[in-house]
Parts: C-alpha cells; structure tokens; sequence
C-alpha cells in the first residue's frame, strides 16, 4: 500500500481545468518524482497534495486517512513537510532560529521570535543536528539573508526536516542554482533518501532522472506517463520532447 495516493483529483480556478483525473502514489522510503512542462499543472497538483488548495473532487490519502481538504497545519502535524519554489525563510533571523520553528516542540509551545531560545539546549542541539544533516555546520548564527542561494535552499530544507516529517515535498529545488550547487543538492537528496519518503517536483530533468526511483508526468493536468526513468526514456511522448535528450 503506497504511503500517500491522489486519486481522481480535479481542480478549476474559474473557466480554467488546471488538473483532471490526477491519479498518483508515493511509496514509502523511495524518492518519487513529478515533472511537466511550465504551465502543466506540477505545482497546482503539489498545492492540493499538501493542503494549500481543496480540490473539487477527489481524494488524497496519507497512511490510510483521508486528508482531502485539511489545512497545511494540520497536515504538517501528520507528518507531512515541504518546501517551496519561492523560499520561505525569516531572512532578518539566524540559520538555526529558522529550523528551531520547525521543531514540533516548539510549534507547539510558540515560538518566540523576539526572545531566542538559546536556553533551550535540547532544542538547540537538534536544530544544529538537523543543519548538520543539510551541510550547514558552523553557520548557525549566520543570518539567514547572508547565506550565499545554495545554502539558503539547504536551509529551507532543514527546516522542513526539523519537523520530523514521514513525507519531505521538495518544490523546484534547484531553482536559481548553478551546476555546482544543483550537483551539492544532488548528494543531499542521495544522503537523506535513506531516512525520508520524498517528493520532488521538478524542472530540471537530470537532476530529477538521476535521483527519483518513479517519475510520473502531468501534462495538461493529467498524468500521462508514469514509471522508472528508464520506462520513462522509452516512453513516445518523451522521446517527441526535449527529455529524449537523456539517453
């Protein structure tokens, strides 16, 4: 039974279907797959997967419960975290003050932003161990906004990772990235891949053919191809489109 499943998700904003009949399951400790040309409907069907969109009809499932149409709060306390393409971090505060709001322990109590919990060691140390796990060891004081992008993109990552998720959605992560930096992301997921079921959406398709177990392809809102990256080589339609590069 696959950890997390769409099924028949449908979705309009006005006159305009963005997604019909989505169909799609993640496996448990694989690292799943979604790409698609820009305007296909990939992030519409990451927003409605995680919360932050209701589906007309349809059924998302995580570990045997219906989640269809819960907050993105009461989501991430399942055990479900993601990031963003756009990031989404406190750039005014520390590496590590970011991650420490993605403890569950601190979400829960409040996090106060004015007063830092330096006091907390337990919390601390596991925020320091979480950054650790993303390559950003020694730059726990450094102000989020100072990071050099690659960083700042690991950073979003652990604190998504400090929410101590069973499902990690990685929205267009390389995006703005160098060769270097996107070959530096590559090993993290390659590193984290044993602890986390993942996700990745994604416009970059060596990075994505080289990581993910399963790729499923969304094009005019539907999922049209779905299978291993070799399947997927195979596939008529993306041997018409530019992915046929990656033979």
């Amino acid at each position: 039974m696959a950890l997390f499943e769409a099924r028949h998700l449908h979705k309009r904003f006005g006159d305009q279907v963005v997604l019909e009949e989505i169909s799609i399951a993640f496996e448990e400790h694989r690292v799943s797959g979604v790409m698609g040309p820009n305007g296909a409907g990939k992030t519409t069907c990451f927003n409605v997967l995680t919360g932050h969109y209701k589906p007309d009809r349809g059924t998302v499932v995580f570990d045997g419960e219906d989640i269809t149409g819960l907050p993105p709060r009461i989501i991430a306390r399942k055990g479900i975290s993601r990031s963003f393409q756009i990031m989404n971090l406190f750039n005014e505060y520390s590496a590590i003050e970011n991650v420490l709001i993605g403890l569950p322990e601190m979400r829960a109590r409040g996090f106060d932003m004015v007063h830092p919990v330096r006091g907390d060691s337990a919390a601390m140390d596991r925020a320091a161990t979480v950054m650790a796990k993303v390559g950003l060891a020694g730059k726990e004081w450094d102000a989020a906004a100072s990071l050099p992008y690659g960083d700042r993109r690991a950073l979003e990552i652990a604190v998504a990772l400090a929410a101590e998720p069973r499902l990690l959605f990685l929205d267009e992560p390389t995006s703005g990235l160098g060769a270097d930096t996107t070959a530096r992301l590559a090993e993290l997921v390659q590193e984290l891949r044993s602890a986390y079921t993942m996700v990745i959406i994604e416009h970059d398709m060596r990075f994505l053919f080289g990581l993910a177990d399963t790729i499923a392809v969304i094009q005019w809102g539907q999922v049209i191809a779905q299978g291993s990256p070799d399947e997927l080589r195979a596939n008529n339609w993306v041997q018409r489109s530019n992915l046929g590069m990656l033979r």
